[in-house]
């Protein structure tokens, strides 16, 4: 697996924001996200799964675990 995965699994920054209705400086709710990775649509559920994965990832000191 490459060091930097991450940036290549991101291909539309802001993609999810913009299917869910939230403004981009905001953060979506987790029930949010929940709830679309059961969407009809494939390409949201893959989105919303792949946030959720990507919570569970440590952030740098300073940020949340």
């Amino acid at each position: 697996m490459s060091k930097n995965w991450i940036a290549g699994a991101i291909g539309k920054p802001g993609a999810l924001h913009k299917s869910l209705g939230v403004p981009q400086g905001d953060t979506i709710p987790v029930g949010r996200i929940k709830k679309a990775t059961h969407a009809e649509n494939p390409t949201l559920a893959k989105r919303a799964n792949l946030a959720l994965t990507l919570r569970k990832l440590h952030h740098r000191s300073g940020g949340e675990c």
